[in-house]
């Protein structure tokens, strides 16, 4: 695995605004202290989510992208480096389509490492296995092996200026078998301050979210071997050079 030092940028890839901040925004707040740039790339507009009735559907997706938005500067991500590609919430799919806008962001940004999503179901903890997220996962992994580094796949994108990019590792959240873990301790606090942001999905913002968030972080630490009293993020490691 690439030293973090050795990482100049990172490509996050999630179905929704707000799993980024549960999965790896403490990772995040690491990386980009360490001098990562990390850029988010959001499949959907988050518009199946919230809690309020009273909030009209139509004003969601705008509501949720300035949420991510703020969410981002939490933890060292600037707004322009947050994309969203804008697919209808509860609706994904896996596509080749869905795969080529993913692969022309891999050719922009050109990441050594890409975060996602666990496109295999946790039966241990089902919350992770939203059907998007799956998707999200899926097509993501398509888009780094074999899509954005193959020169013959997509031409268009070529044609666009595009030229292909091979992804060095891929680091999968939410799914069974982690084998890294990520010690977030330090970035802890603002892990919920980015959380916070999304004020739209949180009823229990200022009180269970942060005995929950410490509860399921200590079991990370506590599954990757680390110290006690430790909190950490857990992926799935691929390496795909």
């Amino acid at each position: 695995m690439l030293a973090d030092d050795e990482v100049e940028r990172i490509l996050v890839v999630t179905a929704h605004p707000d799993d980024v901040d549960f999965g790896s925004a403490g990772s995040v707040a690491r990386w980009t202290d360490a001098g990562a740039r990390v850029t988010y790339c959001i499949v959907t507009d988050g518009d199946a989510g919230g809690f309020d009735p009273a909030v009209p559907r139509s004003e969601i997706p705008a509501i949720r992208r300035a949420e991510q938005t703020a969410a981002a500067a939490a933890v060292g991500v600037a707004a322009e480096d947050v994309i969203f590609l804008g697919h209808p919430d509860g609706y994904l799919e896996v596509s080749l389509d869905l795969r080529r806008e993913i692969a022309s962001v891999i050719r922009r940004v050109r990441p050594r490492r890409v975060v996602t999503q666990s496109p295999e179901r946790n039966w241990a903890r089902i919350y992770p296995s939203h059907p998007d997220h799956l998707a999200a996962g899926e097509a993501t992994i398509c888009a780094v092996y074999p899509d954005s580094r193959n020169p013959f796949w997509y031409p268009e994108l070529l044609a666009q200026g595009l030229e292909p990019w091979t992804v060095e590792e891929l680091m999968v959240m939410g799914g069974p078998r982690p084998d890294v873990f990520v010690d977030v301790t330090e970035q802890f606090d603002r892990k919920l301050t980015a959380l916070r942001c999304h004020e739209s999905q949180h009823t229990d913002a200022d009180g269970g979210l942060a005995e929950r968030m410490s509860g399921w972080l200590t079991m990370n630490a506590e599954a990757g071997g680390l110290e006690p009293g430790r909190l950490a993020e857990a992926y799935r490691y691929v390496d795909v050079r």
